[in-house]
């Protein structure tokens, strides 16, 4: 099939019947419902490859620059629906089902999530790859074909248990295996030096070998025009099974190298408690971003000549650490596998990397021993250290005589009991352009996290506020807005999301805010019915949905909205009812390793039990945990939601993109000034957000000084006294033989590193404006239209140009301009020289 298939009703339907046949061997009425999934999918997927062909015809007629972007995560969730919508065939494929008895909603929603990625780092992945595709760039994904997702949660008796994700175990048909496009990757063996060769000199030996098999899934963008493609990586064994170990007999030694080498890409994120899981870490760090830096050299060298236009034509983006031994990876290749000398490898190298930085946590900022490294990789060591030598020596000319400097900015850190590599540090110090994700983050890694580094290159250094993808975080995810929408606007803002600004009018017009309140009760209606099913409470649809779902983590708070929702219920239980009845949502995984986070949910969970068993409690307060937060659930939470939790601690939130969507999709934003929450604030009015809390300013100058004490809080405040307290007892413990006193302790006696009781009062009190304002529906919808009216400048399609315009340097698609075919030349805005 090629790019002008048909995309009629009955030529879909035709092609449904035909793989029912051919694909599966079946009539249509003998497939079960996963066999009827399945031949929709083949049939859509033969309607993208055919454009996915003609795309990379057009990028290599026109020698075009390409962007490869490394992640250790891309949460794509489900693929059917989003690229139907895409490809403006959702609506024809509705009606070719219907002829054949199937509701294609109810088809597309039984598609296991694609699951390979974990939380905000995957998930902007993949809007960016959208964006990428909608906007004409020549963009690809680099990463992790893994077998298992992070894992499926499921609660059992308030404790969160995992289980395997085998998300591809009955086979998906949108990942296309390349076999014939296997890479190599050497790791393990040594360096034999030779003498007069030098620090570099020498030559690496003895090494194993793990070999890359790409899996590409199409990504289209909008309209269907530009197909690109996320290349997955599986491990697998240098042979099926080591011939030599065979042939002397050793069979069970030979399955066992081939199992461990496999292993690689089994599972997402291992654990690494021990020095065999982070052996395991590294390695899967490694060998995806070998994988994909020789892919991108071997492409370029298909139709280049010559190395020293690499940075011509490719740009390579690191998302965050995980990929950061491209740098050394990179190198390696040039040196070892084509000849150049050291100067001109550095120079492509600088040239063609650029850094995305995604959290101030110092844990978060990966670091490796080089004990392991040179286990590893030892050729890659040898790299990183001579780098580091070179680096040190510039910044000894730069700031003569400073050597703590020195010792701040050194890549290889040897201030402690073993030398350790810093990979951000090695990340910064390899690429030409570092950003971070949000405003106010972008100023903290200047000044707080790398100060040095900044000093030393400023140019380096800017930000790229993070924005998600509308197509399927308000369009496809939240239709019936989309239609409220395009009746009111036109369809243009699906190309161009500023074009909501039209919407702002609106807001004052009575009868659009009775359709944007009927559509809001509808999609409460829907997430209501999961979340009886799924953490078997009810909740009222006309309640105010409170909602936070998110990873679950110290610095996120879900401790500060439990122990806000236990001052609600102490208030109620003396008498005092809130204005609205409110239903308070919680999501997200903890990391199985994660003593607190776990403690957290089975606290949350501990708290719904008592209220849902209280009838005193029951017509004004619910409090649910849904398991099992991912993309599909996401996409029903999201357009449900009426106040948006957004409470890190002010000054740790890289950005977060959570609160972009909730806002898009008409949620009232509940948040501190930390992340993106703050340009959320300048786009939509301060008189249309509800902030709260200490600033990042305040937090850090209480640490500095050691003036924050919160025990005097829990003696001066009676409110956080009584929540706290009655946590002594049984209130919420009883028969589940868990006690929450530690949680006292630790905020009390442990310092409250993250500033729980310091920013809960102000939280109690501007709940209850929250509170007040709901009790008025118009007033609520006013503001709730004039969120979705503001949040153009949050488009992933945003990001994705300023990335193009000032770090990769390649051309996007005029969104002024028609859309055109498959075959047709792109209008193009070329980034400046």
């Amino acid at each position: 099939m090629d790019e002008t298939d048909p995309g009629d009703p009955e030529s879909l339907r035709d092609a449904v019947l035909r793989h029912a046949r051919g694909t599966l061997g079946r009539e249509w009425d003998d497939l079960s419902p996963r066999e009827r999934l399945a031949a929709v999918s083949w049939a859509t997927r033969e309607r993208i490859l055919g454009r996915m062909l003609a795309t990379e015809r057009r990028w290599r007629r026109t020698d075009a620059k390409r962007v490869a972007y490394l992640s250790m995560e891309f949460l794509m969730g489900r693929s059917l629906e989003n690229n139907l919508r895409n490809l403006g065939l959702w609506d024809e494929c509705r009606a070719g089902l219907a002829e054949l008895g199937v509701d294609v909603e109810e088809l597309a929603a039984s598609e296991a999530d694609a699951a390979l990625g974990n939380g905000g780092l995957g998930r902007l992945a993949a809007c960016f790859l959208d964006a990428m595709a909608s906007l004409d760039v020549p963009g690809y994904g680099y990463g992790i074909n893994y077998e298992y997702g992070l894992f499926r949660q499921s609660i059992d008796g308030g404790w969160q248990r995992e289980r395997p994700d085998a998300w591809r175990a009955l086979g998906t048909p949108w990942l296309v295996e390349r076999a014939d496009e296997a890479v190599v990757v050497p790791l393990r063996g040594h360096i034999e030096h030779v003498d007069g060769e030098g620090p570099l000199g020498g030559h690496w030996l003895g090494w194993d070998v793990l070999v890359g098999v790409p899996h590409d899934m199409p990504v289209v963008g909008h309209g269907g025009r530009t197909v690109n493609a996320l290349r997955l990586y599986s491990a697998r064994a240098s042979d099926e099974f080591d011939i030599a170990i065979f042939n002397e007999g050793d069979y069970l030694e030979a399955v066992r190298r081939k199992m461990e080498s496999e292993t690689v890409s089994k599972v997402l994120y291992p654990p690494d408690g021990d020095e065999r899981g982070r052996e395991l870490r590294l390695v899967q760090e490694y060998f995806f971003t070998s994988c994909a830096i020789q892919d991108i050299v071997k492409a370029y060298l298909r139709d280049h000549d010559d190395l020293a236009g690499l940075p011509d034509k490719v740009a390579i983006q690191l998302n965050d650490t995980h990929p950061a031994l491209a740098v050394a990876e990179l190198m390696r290749v040039l040196m070892d596998e084509h000849g150049l000398g050291w100067d001109a490898a550095w120079s492509i190298t600088t040239r063609t990397l650029a850094y995305t930085n995604h959290t101030l946590l110092p844990e978060a900022l990966e670091c490796w021993s080089a004990a392991l490294l040179r286990r590893v990789l030892p050729r890659h060591l040898q790299i990183v250290e001579h780098i580091d030598h070179r680096f040190q020596g510039e910044v000894g000319a730069r700031f003569p005589g400073d050597e703590a400097r020195r010792a701040r900015m050194a890549i290889v850190d040897r201030g402690g009991h073993e030398p350790m590599v810093r990979m951000a540090h090695l990340a910064i110090v390899g690429s030409h352009s570092v950003n971070g994700v949000a405003r106010l983050h972008s100023e903290l890694v200047k000044s707080q996290l790398v100060p040095d580094f900044h000093g030393m290159w400023p140019e380096r250094f800017n930000n790229k506020t993070n924005g998600v993808t509308h197509r399927r975080w308000l369009a496809g995810c939240n239709p019936e807005l989309a239609a409220l929408l395009d009746d009111a606007l036109g369809t243009a803002w699906r190309d161009d999301l500023t074009l909501l600004r039209g919407l702002e009018p609106f807001a004052d017009d009575a009868s659009f805010r009775e359709d944007f309140l009927r559509i809001k009760h509808a999609n409460k209606e829907r997430l209501a019915t999961i979340v009886e099913h799924t953490a078997h409470v009810p909740i009222d649809p006309c309640s105010l949905f409170d909602v936070q779902a998110k990873r679950i983590h110290e610095y996120k708070r879900q401790l500060l909205m439990a122990l806000g929702v236990v001052h609600e219920y102490l208030e109620l239980l003396d008498g005092r009812t809130p204005p609205v009845p409110r239903s308070s949502l919680f999501a997200g995984k903890a990391a199985p390793g994660y003593w607190a986070a776990r403690q957290h949910i089975k606290f949350i969970n501990s708290i719904a039990r008592v209220i849902d068993a209280d009838p005193r409690a029951r017509d004004w307060m619910r409090v649910a945990f849904v398991p099992d937060y991912r993309v599909s659930l996401a996409e029903r939470m999201i357009p449900a939601a009426d106040l948006s939790e957004q409470i890190s601690t002010a000054g740790m939130e890289a950005s977060g993109t959570g609160n972009m969507k909730f806002a898009l999709n008409g949620a009232l934003t509940l948040g501190t000034l930390d992340g993106a929450n703050i340009e959320i604030r300048d786009e939509v009015g301060e008189e249309n957000i509800f902030i709260f809390g200490l600033t990042a300013d305040e937090v850090a100058q209480h640490r500095e000084r050691g003036s924050y004490r919160p025990r005097e809080l829990y003696e001066q405040v009676p409110e956080l006294r009584r929540v706290l307290d009655a946590l002594d007892g049984d209130l919420f413990s009883s028969g589940s033989g868990t006690h929450f006193r530690w949680i006292k302790d630790a905020l009390l006696d442990g310092g409250d590193p993250f500033f729980v009781l310091a920013d809960l009062p102000a939280w109690i009190v501007t709940q209850q404006r929250v509170g007040r304002l709901f009790a008025d529906p118009h007033a609520w919808a006013r503001k709730a239209v004039l969120n979705v009216a503001r949040m153009g400048f949050f488009s992933s399609d945003r990001t994705v140009r300023e990335y193009a315009r000032d770090i990769w340097h390649v051309p996007v698609r005029d969104v002024q301009a028609p859309r055109s075919s498959c075959s047709d030349p792109i209008t193009l805005v070329e980034p400046p020289s």
